[in-house]
């Protein structure tokens, strides 16, 4: 569903991919080739949400603006994108919570159920975890190409969903 607020409304390109369900509220762009999934809710009701090209929002995640999500982006089902940046080619893990004013570095990942305190700024390629999350490892250069491949297989499993 797309629900304007005030004087925004969501723009989606029309290579995207919006599963029945999803809510998008306000100021919300969504790239090409990009996925928001069951009953994901981005609600941009204090400030713009962005998601990337080929970026995947998976089932019951949560976006509350302002979120930038560059592209190649993948969030697991249930996180929570709260004020947040995420920079390119980045893995959100399972029932995340990343909170306001933090910066999630390309190429990095946040571990499945870590919470990632307010203003946080992750270092590129880095993996984190915990509660609160820490910097665990640093992550290969070449492991950007695998995210990446990653994001790209997630909008080719929407298409089936695309066709019904």
């Amino acid at each position: 569903m797309l629900v304007p607020y005030h004087d925004k409304s969501p723009r989606i390109s029309p290579e995207a991919f919006l599963a029945e369900g999803s809510q998008l509220i306000g100021d919300v762009r969504v790239g090409a080739n990009a996925s928001i999934w069951y009953n994901a809710v981005l609600r941009a009701d204090r400030g713009e949400i962005v998601v990337g090209e080929f970026s995947s929002i998976q089932d019951c995640c949560v976006l509350h603006g302002p979120v930038h999500v560059g592209n190649y982006v993948t969030c697991g089902h249930g996180a929570i994108l709260h004020g947040a940046t995420i920079e390119d080619n980045c893995v959100i893990g399972m029932n995340s919570v990343v909170l306001d004013e933090t910066v999630v570095g390309h190429g990095s990942v946040v571990a499945a159920g870590a919470v990632v305190p307010q203003g946080m700024k992750i270092p590129a390629r880095s993996m984190v975890a915990g509660v609160p999350a820490k910097v665990i490892k640093e992550l290969p250069e070449d492991n950007e190409g695998a995210l990446r491949e990653m994001a790209r297989a997630y909008f080719n499993f929407a298409k089936p969903h695309m066709a019904t």
